[in-house]
C-alpha cells in the first residue's frame, strides 16, 4: 500500500459513505441556509445538530488538509514553483490558495483578534475573486520565487491552528459550518488539480520525471469486452441535487427535463479504440471535426491526445509513473472535447448529454478507480455489469453547455463567484476521474471547462 493510499485509508475510513444500488429518485431536501443572525445568542436547532457533529467536521477537517500535504510529499523543492503553461499553477500556489480561503471567509469575519499571516498573501493567492480585492496575474504565478516552501507551510500551519481556535471558541453556525464544508470541497478540487498540474509540470520536462514509481508487478486484465449500448427510457426525469449532504450551487435546484429514450456505451473508448481513429487519418479528415476544433487541430498541430508520443515506432504514455508504452486497453484520456466529438462523428455516435449522463448514473453506486485507489491513471475495464467506469478513471465529456439550472441563483457575496459567472463557453463533464478524494462525487457533480482542454483527465463515453 503506497503512502496516498495508506493515509486515505487510514483518514477517510471513518467517514466513507457508501451508495447503494437504487432506482427510486430520493426525496428532496432543501439545503438552503438560513440568513446570517447577531440578534440572539441562543443555539437554534439546526446549530445544536452542527455542534454534534462538531468532531467529525474537524476531522474532515484535518485528514482533507493533511491529504494536500501527502500528494506533495513525493516531490523535490525545485518542483514546488513550476508554471508550465497559464492553466496550470505551481504546487505550492495550491497549497497557499486553499489556505487564503480558510483565512479569507472564516476567519477573518469570525474568529475574533484573528490576525493574517501576511497582508501581502491575500494579492498573492487569491484566485478569481472580484469581490475580495485584486489578484497577482494567474500567468505569473510561476514567476513568484517568495514566499518561499517552507514559508507556505508555515502559512498552512498557522491557518490550522487558528481555524482550531475557531472550532474551540465559537458555537458553528449554519452559516461557519457550510462555509467549512465548501472550504474542504475546494480543497478536494485542488487536490485533483495538484495531480493534473504536476503531470504537466513533469511532461513539459525533457527528462519526463516520474511523480512516483510505477507497481513492480502489472496485474494482466482480462480481454477488454465488446463495446454495447444500454438503452434508458426517456420521459420527463429529475436531475440535480436532491440528495441531503454537500452540493456546490451548480447542481441546484433539481429540476424536470423531458428526454427522448436513448443509450449510453457499456464501457468507456480505450485506447486501442482512438488509435484505430488516428491510423484513419482522423486528424485529418475535417468532416468530422466542429469548425473550431478543426482550427485548433491545424494551429495546435494535434495529431494525438495529450501525452501520446510516438518512439521508434511505437506509441508511449506520459503518465504520473513516468513515460509508459501506451496500453491499448485503458480508456483514452487527455484529449478535448473537440476530439471527442469527432471521435464520436467517426463512429456514427454522439456524445451524451449531462440530463443522459445523470438518469444513468444516479442508479448506480459511486465507485470506481478514484484517488482512493491509489492508481492515478484510468485503468481498464475490469467488471461485467451493464455499464462499466460510470464513475472515476476519467471525467467524461457530454455534448452539453455550462449554463445555469432553471431558478439557479448565486449565494451573496464572495463565495457567490465560485461557480456562477463561469457559466459561459465551457461544456460540462462528468463522472470524476482517478484523482478526485474521497467522497468528492456524486451523480449530480458537475465539471466544466473550455472545449479545448486536456490536460485533466478526461475521456469518451458514446451515446445513441
Amino acid at each position: 500500500m503506497s503512502g496516498i493510499s495508506a493515509f486515505i485509508e487510514m483518514s477517510f475510513s471513518e467517514n466513507r459513505v457508501y451508495h447503494h444500488l437504487e432506482f427510486e429518485r430520493p426525496v428532496k431536501i432543501s439545503t438552503m441556509l438560513p440568513e446570517r443572525s447577531t440578534e440572539s445568542l441562543t443555539m437554534s436547532p439546526a446549530t445544536v445538530a452542527i455542534s454534534e457533529a462538531l468532531p467529525l467536521l474537524q476531522h474532515q477537517y484535518s485528514a482533507i488538509r493533511q491529504l494536500s500535504e501527502t500528494l506533495c510529499s513525493p516531490l523535490e523543492i525545485e518542483d514546488y514553483g513550476i508554471q508550465s503553461m497559464a492553466d496550470v499553477s505551481p504546487p505550492k500556489w495550491h497549497l497557499a490558495h486553499t489556505t487564503w480561503f480558510f483565512e479569507t471567509f472564516l476567519l477573518c469575519p469570525f474568529l475574533k483578534n484573528y490576525d493574517v499571516f501576511h497582508p501581502k498573501y491575500s494579492y498573492l493567492f487569491n484566485s478569481y475573486y472580484e469581490a475580495v480585492g485584486s489578484r497577482h496575474p494567474r500567468a505569473q504565478r510561476g514567476l513568484l520565487s517568495r514566499p518561499t516552501v517552507a514559508e507556505v507551510y508555515q502559512y498552512r500551519a498557522y491557518v490550522d491552528e487558528a481555524m482550531r481556535s475557531l472550532f474551540s471558541s465559537v458555537a458553528l453556525s449554519p452559516e461557519i459550518s457550510a462555509l467549512i464544508t465548501l472550504g474542504l470541497h475546494h480543497e478536494q478540487q485542488h487536490q485533483e488539480l495538484l495531480l493534473t498540474d504536476i503531470k504537466h509540470i513533469f511532461a513539459t520536462n525533457p527528462l519526463r520525471p516520474a511523480y512516483r514509481s510505477a507497481a513492480s508487478k502489472i496485474a494482466l486484465a482480462p480481454p477488454t469486452p465488446a463495446l454495447h449500448f444500454v438503452e434508458f427510457s426517456g420521459g420527463l426525469q429529475t436531475i440535480g441535487h436532491q440528495q441531503s449532504g454537500f452540493a456546490f450551487d451548480n447542481e441546484s435546484p433539481a429540476h424536470r427535463v423531458y428526454l427522448q429514450d436513448f443509450a449510453l456505451a457499456s464501457r468507456l473508448v480505450t485506447n486501442g479504440e482512438y488509435l484505430e481513429f488516428i491510423e484513419a487519418s482522423g486528424y485529418e479528415k475535417p468532416e468530422y471535426w466542429l469548425s473550431e476544433g478543426w482550427v485548433t487541430v491545424q494551429t495546435q498541430q494535434w495529431n494525438a491526445p495529450l501525452y501520446w508520443e510516438q518512439i521508434d515506432g511505437q506509441w508511449w504514455e506520459m503518465t504520473l509513473m513516468g513515460m509508459q508504452p501506451l496500453n491499448l486497453a485503458q480508456p483514452v484520456c487527455h484529449v478535448s472535447l473537440f476530439e471527442a466529438d469527432a471521435f464520436a462523428n467517426w463512429c456514427d455516435r454522439r456524445l451524451p448529454t449531462e440530463a443522459e449522463w445523470e438518469i444513468a448514473a444516479v442508479r448506480m453506486p459511486v465507485a470506481g478507480n478514484l484517488l482512493e485507489c491509489d492508481r492515478l491513471h484510468p485503468q481498464p475495464v475490469t467488471g461485467s455489469q451493464p455499464i462499466e467506469q460510470i464513475y472515476g478513471d476519467v471525467w467524461e465529456w457530454t455534448q452539453s453547455a455550462y449554463h445555469p439550472y432553471p431558478g439557479f441563483r448565486p449565494a451573496a457575496g464572495a463565495v457567490g463567484e465560485y461557480n456562477g459567472k463561469f457559466m459561459c463557453n465551457q461544456t460540462v463533464l462528468r463522472g470524476g476521474s482517478c484523482a478526485p478524494p474521497p467522497g468528492h462525487i456524486r451523480a449530480s457533480y458537475r465539471n466544466f471547462f473550455p472545449a479545448g482542454t486536456r490536460w485533466q483527465f478526461s475521456g469518451i463515453r458514446l451515446a445513441m
